[in-house]
């Protein structure tokens, strides 16, 4: 009698066990089929963060950058002309993308603090200037003196390009976080010296000293002076690569998609000074360029 009570209370336990087990399972299956979603798990990631709204019509602007920025020899030669800036010049003929997105307002909400001669190492020191203003937006174009330098071997190794522009960055978000950034390309050196070459008055300026690693002996089509050309050229598409991807890791960034880059300036749009640099008329275009990429809803493809 023992052994068979024992026997019937191990098999009430194996049934209540298996009973157990089995609801167990159908409320297993019903979470996961019929019942509503379960919550996450230690293993879910997290949801991506939205990318902000980007503001078409910012209320202030900001221009760092080089000599590209202060109008330099659109209006004498060898000069600065500010008011002929593609980004914030008053200039009638220019219509600078300060004038077409601020209107009146553009003379009291926008600044410049671009330098002739600027190199990428120098943009911090312009951000720190800049942020004081704190600017809705803030335009940016260098690059091109990091390649025009007296030789190919004086250009500003990648690496370092890289480490000062996300340097500057970093600086800009200490300040505005919330600032967007429209980070325009390096113009095709090698396409300026094509136009520029078919010029006498502006190779004779060219040797002053204007970009040399580009610009020396512009007639010379030898190997070894193409060689040094196009190390040049190589240099400028590494600079562009590496804007394009620090602003692209900044949710508050535009790049203008190589549009600077790809734009054929003719013998009207280049200084008449020194047939390198924008003339008005290329100052405008560039404008033209900033304007309707900063009023895009998406950046360019």
């Amino acid at each position: 009698m023992r052994n068979r009570r024992h026997r019937s209370r191990t098999v009430a336990a194996l049934a209540a066990a298996a009973f157990l087990g089995t609801a167990s399972l159908t409320a297993c299956d019903a979470q996961g089929g019929n019942s509503s979603a379960p919550g996450p798990s230690a293993h879910s990631k997290p949801s991506p963060r939205p990318t902000p709204a980007w503001d078409t019509t910012p209320r202030s602007l900001v221009a760092i950058g080089d000599s590209i920025t202060r109008g330099f020899d659109a209006c004498s030669v060898l000069s600065d002309c500010p008011e002929a800036s593609w980004a914030t010049g008053t200039d009638a003929e220019v219509r600078s993308l300060a004038t077409r997105l601020l209107g009146k307002r553009a003379a009291s909400h926008s600044w410049n603090h671009a330098k002739t001669g600027a190199r990428v190492a120098d943009l911090t020191g312009q951000v720190e200037r800049a942020v004081v203003e704190r600017p809705e937006l803030v335009t940016v174009m260098v690059g091109a003196n990091d390649a025009c330098r007296s030789t190919p071997a004086a250009m500003t190794p990648v690496a370092r390009f890289r480490a000062d522009f996300q340097a500057a960055m970093r600086t800009l978000r200490r300040s505005l976080p919330r600032a967007q950034v429209y980070v325009s390309s390096v113009p095709d050196l090698k396409r300026l010296w094509s136009q520029g070459r078919t010029n006498a008055l502006g190779k004779q300026v060219w040797k002053l000293g204007i970009c040399s690693a580009m610009l020396a002996d512009p007639d010379d089509l030898g190997a070894e002076a193409s060689e040094r050309r196009e190390s040049v050229q190589d240099r400028v598409v590494a600079y562009n690569d590496v804007l394009e991807e620090v602003c692209e890791k900044d949710r508050r960034c535009r790049y203008d998609g190589g549009a600077v880059f790809d734009y054929r300036f003719d013998g009207d749009q280049l200084s008449h000074w020194d047939w390198f640099h924008p003339s008005k008329n290329g100052q405008a275009r560039l404008a033209e360029l900033a304007y309707r990429q900063v009023t895009a809803r998406k950046p360019p493809a």
